[in-house]
């Protein structure tokens, strides 16, 4: 079986499981936006409340005050100048009066100053809330349709394995466009299915044998790629005239490889990221493209915009992107909230920048306004 093959299978019968990534994904974006609808819900009735205490205290501050000042105007000090002179009680109606004048306004101008910043505040909570609840909406159906795409997957994996293909080309590779395939992948899993040869009954065999044991799909795969990891590799032994002991050709790790995987991890640390949130491909990935300014800027850029580290999950591309600032002022500049990024950072790697200014661009030619459609449809 070829590595290209092997890696096609891994990630079909991934989508073929109940724990498959695209799902897990769909739970993972719809938890953190549970959570965010639990938040903002709570921040809202907070905020509610303060509002109407600031607006009741605006009133009684309102007609407490005209009721002291006519009441101030209406005292003479020297209708009771007797009984305060011998009680040596300090009492100026003017003094209070003129301090009352002075200070009532600023204080209801204040009190209105912050309901205006806690009216601002809720507009913002319940942009975000509604966000949310949008998202988990949006994220019902489109589970919904993922799994099923699934069962049809599993359908046509079924027809195959059992030799009673009759699909068409077309009906495959429409599918697997659906979970995002490329046209090589289409091409490549349309041969597999409707040609049906050794490689995809072994391994169908191995996924098998090794379910019995109870194990998901996924750590099956990933089972099996650990044992194929660690397998020794059978090396012949060369010819030896001089009857030396034969050498084995290893092609180790370069310093340089080495140096890049320590440097990257410690970067990570330093950043108060867990590597072991990440896959091995996705590590592989980071050290590829790694430029230690371009990630430490990232990652410090997501933070100050109150972006958590867990974005980069199943994202790690990124932490390398060389305009990721850009994309998210753009996004901001177009009246997208940090929230929506939060719940919706592929779109970050779906466009470099040019590609989301077009589709902005799109979206408003259509009468469309970028701010009130979620980022999963851009």
């Amino acid at each position: 079986m070829t590595l290209s093959t092997e890696s096609l299978l891994d990630k079909l019968y991934n989508l073929r499981g109940s724990d498959s990534d695209i799902l897990k994904e769909m739970d993972r974006q719809k938890e953190k936006a549970e959570e965010t609808k639990a938040r903002t819900t709570e921040e809202k009735g907070k905020l509610q409340t303060d509002i109407a205490d600031l607006k009741k205290l605006r009133e009684e501050l309102q007609d407490q005050g005209e009721k002291f000042k006519e009441t101030l105007q209406g005292i003479h000090k020297e209708d009771y100048e007797t009984v305060l002179s011998r009680l040596r009680i300090d009492f100026d109606p003017n003094s209070l009066l003129e301090k009352l004048e002075k200070n009532l306004p600023r204080t209801i101008e204040t009190v209105e100053r912050d309901t205006k910043k806690a009216e601002d505040e809720l507009v913002k909570v319940e942009d975000e809330m509604n966000s949310a609840i949008t998202t988990i909406e949006e994220l019902g159906i489109r589970k919904d349709a993922a799994i099923a795409n699934q069962e049809k997957l599993n359908e046509y994996f079924d027809l195959a394995l059992s030799g009673h293909i009759n699909i068409t080309r077309d009906s495959i590779t429409s599918l697997l466009e659906e979970f995002g395939f490329n046209e090589e992948e289409q091409r490549e899993t349309a041969k597999i299915l409707m040609f049906p040869e050794d490689a995809l009954f072994k391994y169908n065999e191995k996924i098998e044998a090794k379910e019995k044991s109870g194990k998901s799909i996924s750590e099956v795969i990933q089972e099996a790629k650990t044992m194929v990891d660690t397998e020794p590799e059978e090396v012949e032994p060369s010819v030896n005239t001089d009857e030396e002991e034969p050498k084995i050709d290893e092609t180790p790790i370069t310093i340089e490889d080495e140096s890049v995987q320590n440097e990257a991890l410690e970067v990570l640390k330093e950043e108060g990221i867990d590597y072991l949130d990440f896959s091995s491909d996705e590590i592989n990935d980071l050290m590829d493209h790694f430029d230690r300014e371009i990630v430490v800027r990232n990652i410090r850029y997501m933070k100050s915009k109150g972006l958590q580290n867990d974005i980069f999950v199943n994202h790690i591309a990124i932490m390398y992107d060389k305009e990721l600032e850009d994309k998210i002022e753009l996004l901001l500049s177009v009246g997208k909230n940090v929230s929506d990024i939060y719940l919706n950072p592929s779109v970050l790697e779906k466009y470099n920048l040019s590609e989301l200014q077009e589709a902005i661009g799109r979206l408003r030619i259509s009468g469309m306004d970028p701010k009130e459609l979620p980022l999963m449809v851009y």
